[in-house]
């Protein structure tokens, strides 16, 4: 099966057949498509643990699912969408976040009889580019991280670190990639603007806002995450001679964004820019010399006004409201009054996802307007936040 990353998350959008000839003719009302979701220790609701897929077209493919002409297997392509959950192989769990399910599927070849029901493997395009087997331990915490390299590089490649939300804790790195797609940091499009970029993103065993009680803070009280991040971003640095240390960038959602913003406070001179959506970062526990500390720091906050969940207005706008009026030239804010499916195809015309998901237009890079609606330049050219990123450099 083939798993993506789609704005509201992970979906097996393809199932690539194995036949035991060669064929060059496939129709897809030939196929029928079940699945059974399971996920021991917990019930999944009776419409999202079994039902039927629908084919929405098949073609004649190699064993990846690359298109060719004539061949022994078939891709069918499945429908997808933010309103089908038996499309996903994740569950969300109360307090545990995002978990993989037991996706199993049985295809029948309604003509034939043929029915297909063993797994062998999954495909994950972009996932299956990055690193996923390091850990990395700092006393007694433990965390699992995915690191993708550039395969064109200069001497020098910029770092960008995406820091995930609180659903996607955990010791799996596919989560963070997949639960709110930022794997598009290693996509080509983003890629290119850098001219080749490192992508870490590491995983919190539990949520970056825990305290030693394993309550969120906030702000209010140190996290007791913050110290093991910043050592293993040192030494994945450390041990990555050709990351430009002078483009390290940090970003991230809800959970993550708080933690971006903490480690830009705790190191304001070690990060050149930060890139931060859904803000959880309370404003009232970030003392006035906290801000003239980061004030010089480049920052560009991605929000929703309808957002519940992150309070805009006890986090992002007074946080960037604090900065403007401390002297800070390089911030901006892009601030969305809702958060619609980009795509006008996957939700629907006008389709509008949970009011928290603004990271939906960052890791499409779409941010590109200020506070006030006008648009972010660089040298009198406007720019969307990936090009504004890039252009960041320590000193300058």
């Amino acid at each position: 099966m083939v798993v993506e990353g789609f704005d509201w998350g992970p979906a097996v959008n393809k199932i690539i057949l194995s036949l035991p000839d060669t064929t060059s003719k496939v129709n897809a009302a030939d196929y029928i498509v079940y699945v059974q979701r399971n996920l021991a220790g917990t019930t999944i609701p009776a419409e999202q643990s079994s039902g039927k897929r629908e084919v929405i077209s098949a073609y004649i493919s190699n064993e990846t699912g690359d298109r060719i002409k004539t061949g022994k297997h078939i891709t069918l392509v499945l429908s997808v969408g933010p309103s089908l959950p038996i499309a996903s192989p994740f569950q969300y769990v109360r307090v545990k976040g995002n978990l993989w399910v037991d996706y199993n599927l049985t295809i029948m070849q309604t003509k034939t009889q043929q029915i297909w029901n063993k797994a062998n493997g999954k495909i994950m395009p972009l996932i299956d580019e990055f690193d996923l087997s390091k850990k990395f331990s700092y006393q007694d915490k433990n965390m699992s991280y995915a690191s993708y390299s550039p395969k064109n590089r200069k001497d020098k490649a910029p770092l960008i670190i995406w820091l995930h939300g609180g659903g996607e804790g955990g010791m799996d790195p596919t989560v963070p990639l997949l639960g709110n797609k930022a794997a598009n940091y290693a996509g080509t499009a983003i890629q290119t603007i850098f001219e080749g970029a490192f992508v870490l993103v590491p995983q919190c065993p539990g949520a970056w806002m825990h305290n030693a009680q394993g309550v969120g803070t906030q702000g209010k009280e140190n996290d007791v995450y913050n110290e093991g991040l910043m050592a293993l971003i040192k030494n994945y640095v450390s041990n990555n001679p050709s990351i430009d240390p002078n483009r390290i960038y940090v970003g991230g959602c809800s959970n993550g964004g708080y933690m971006a913003l903490k480690l830009i406070l705790l190191y304001p001179d070690y990060f050149a820019a930060g890139y931060i959506s859904s803000l959880a970062y309370r404003s009232q526990y970030i003392a006035d010399a906290d801000i003239q500390k980061i004030k010089n720091v480049p920052m560009w906050f991605v929000h929703s006004k309808d957002d519940a969940t992150t309070n805009p207005d006890l986090t992002v706008v007074p946080v960037f409201d604090r900065l403007k009026s401390a002297g800070a030239k390089n911030i901006h804010f892009t601030y969305y009054d809702h958060v619609n499916d980009i795509t006008n195809q996957y939700g629907g015309n006008g389709f509008q996802y949970n009011g928290h998901w603004s990271w939906v237009y960052l890791h499409e890079n779409l941010p590109r307007t200020d506070l006030d609606g006008s648009a972010v330049k660089l040298n009198g050219k406007p720019v969307t936040i990936m090009e504004w990123m890039a252009a960041q450099k320590k000193g300058k």
